[in-house]
């Protein structure tokens, strides 16, 4: 068995308090539960065998998230292959985590909307406001610039604006051909 740095103790706190977030990110940036399930595991065992490079002086969250977003990139990277080579796994039936979490009809649509964006536009609106971190830790968790950050925020929220109103207008004339 492998020995890592961490406690048991330790490591059982950090994947009980942070589990949800990492797999909340997971699921919103593969839109896959069995996947987000998969992420998860393996970012927590990432963590492990690197506890030795983490600073315990800074908050554990931006690490941790660092180490989700590699490994929701990686896994997205390896899907495009498998899909490229007609491999792509089965997904999981309809009764799937995902359908559990959303549990109104406007946290679906809204699910919807935010998937529609580009993953970059995706990437920073989760983190800003699903895991809640300042633009300055979005920006430096990403390695872009502030004004980098900032303007896919802006860009996504002006985005999911529109798509609102699209789907207002849609809705509207439904409603009046009724």
């Amino acid at each position: 068995m492998k020995e890592y740095l961490i406690s048991e103790e330790q490591s059982r706190a950090w994947f009980e308090e942070h589990s949800p977030y990492v797999y909340g990110i997971a699921l919103m940036m593969t839109k896959s539960a069995m996947l987000a399930d998969d992420i998860t595991q393996e970012t927590f065992l990432r963590a492990y065998r690197k506890f030795h490079l983490y600073d315990p002086a800074k908050p554990l969250r931006p690490w941790l998230y660092r180490i989700t977003l590699n490994m929701v990139r990686s896994t997205l990277r390896k899907q495009r292959w498998l899909t490229f080579f007609g491999q792509l796994p089965v997904e999981a039936g309809t009764d799937s985590v995902e359908d559990l979490i959303l549990k109104s009809e406007s946290e679906h649509e809204l699910w919807q909307v935010v998937n529609r964006l580009s993953p970059k536009r995706r990437e920073v609106l989760i983190l800003v406001y699903y895991v809640g971190l300042s633009l300055q830790e979005t920006a430096a968790l990403l390695n872009i610039r502030l004004g980098t950050c900032k303007s896919r925020l802006h860009a996504a929220l002006e985005q999911l604006r529109n798509d609102e109103a699209e789907s207002y207008q849609l809705t509207s004339i439904k409603e009046g051909l009724k």
